[in-house]
């Protein structure tokens, strides 16, 4: 049975984009509002809110409240938990050898 990849993958493509992966290492050194953000980025407050949204989404970041203020902190766990699933990928080596018993292995010489 295939393992579900689709949070891993979901994780990856919110971290693919270099403001999200900057906004990433910024919530490492501390949690931040997005009105924190706007200067740093030169981007609009929807702009950074948008890319907040997905990196909640993907379950990267969480959020609390502070009066009329939303922090958005670092979920170490998921990025802990990321880190692991990279180092524990599927074994597909069979699918070479799939591959070779069909004739269809492709040696590529410069």
């Amino acid at each position: 049975m295939e393992p579900d990849t689709k949070p891993l993958v979901n994780a990856l493509k919110a971290l693919a984009d270099p403001t999200r992966l900057k906004i990433i290492a910024l919530l490492n050194t501390r949690s931040c509002c997005v009105c924190e953000l706007v200067p740093i980025f030169g981007i609009s407050q929807p702009a950074i809110s948008k890319h907040m949204s997905r990196l909640k989404h993907a379950d990267l970041v969480t959020e609390s409240r502070k009066g009329q203020w939303v922090f958005y902190s670092l979920n170490r766990e998921q990025l802990e938990w990321v880190r692991a699933a990279l180092g524990n990928l599927p074994d597909y080596t069979d699918e070479f050898a799939k591959m070779e018993e069909q004739g269809l292995l492709v040696t590529c010489e410069e």
